[in-house]
């Protein structure tokens, strides 16, 4: 390559970093990094979901597990879950071991993983907000910490039964929701689904889960290429104009629907009858060949 090129090339490069550095000056500047931002949380999205599918194919003692036992204690575990008294917050906390144990031994970064929970999380723990208001009956009364001779924190609190069982819900709310994503982390997409066809599941729900799951990427990228040229055909405007909404709603569902049609056709040509082969016998015999 010609020392200009390679002049220029860095030159751009340095260009790129001090753009995203510096604060933006003008409204034109602020709209473009602001869809720089955005087509940025597209691509983490992205790349967020392919780390999980990474950490599920790991050759960990928990990822070696049958998908079907590791399925049968999850759906166990969120039902002993669910079904906990109102009131019991302690059996609720002493469940938490669970979770903890899967994390240590699967070598699951717990740090990652709530980040990846953070918009699930906070909506779960939100379930019983209105429980206070409507469960005013005082279960127990908190006595407070006495700082000084004339001075005690939380002096004759009244513990209801409402707050209890906000807490109760909001305790359960997250550890289903951890329960969940442990199964997704330690359990590839593929094997959940020969798990869940071992149990009688309909073949029709059993397709619907691997195909959402599989292609929610393929959706994201879709969404993330129509608001780009949206971006490039409106440089200055901010977002995407209500009145736009319908159109390029109904052009990502017609790119949706085109490519179910390609990906069905080309199931159906491989073979594909609704059945999920054992994925670890497929690699067996892949081994031998």
């Amino acid at each position: 390559m010609p020392y200009n090129q390679v002049c220029m090339q860095t030159q751009k490069q340095i260009g790129k970093i001090q753009m995203t550095k510096r604060k933006p000056k003008d409204k034109t500047e602020k709209t473009t990094l602001k869809k720089r931002t955005q087509k940025d949380k597209i691509g983490n999205a992205i790349h967020e979901i392919t780390k999980i599918d990474e950490l599920a194919r790991q050759d960990k003692l928990i990822n070696n597990i049958h998908p079907l036992i590791k399925l049968i204690i999850t759906i166990g575990y969120i039902l002993f879950v669910i079904s906990t008294p109102k009131y019991n917050v302690s059996k609720l906390v002493i469940m938490a071991v669970y979770p903890v144990a899967m994390f240590i031994l699967g070598d699951i970064n717990f740090r990652d993983s709530i980040k990846r929970l953070r918009i699930v999380l906070p909506l779960v723990c939100l379930i019983g907000i209105l429980n206070p208001f409507f469960d005013r009956h005082v279960l127990f009364r908190f006595n407070g910490i006495e700082l000084t001779q004339n001075l005690s924190l939380f002096k004759n609190l009244a513990i209801t039964g409402g707050i209890i069982s906000m807490l109760t819900l909001a305790l359960k709310g997250i550890l289903t929701v951890i329960a969940s994503y442990i199964l997704i982390a330690t359990t590839t997409i593929e094997k959940i689904c020969y798990a869940m066809r071992l149990i009688k599941i309909p073949s029709v729900i059993v397709t619907q889960v691997m195909l959402t799951y599989r292609y929610v990427t393929l959706l994201l990228s879709e969404s993330g290429r129509i608001t780009q040229a949206y971006a490039l055909r409106a440089p200055n405007q901010k977002g995407i104009n209500i009145k736009n909404w319908g159109s390029l709603l109904g052009h990502l569902l017609l790119r949706t629907i085109d490519r179910a049609d390609e990906i069905y056709n080309a199931m159906l040509l491989r073979g594909f009858n609704g059945d999920f082969p054992n994925p670890e016998g497929r690699k067996n015999s892949n081994k031998k060949i």
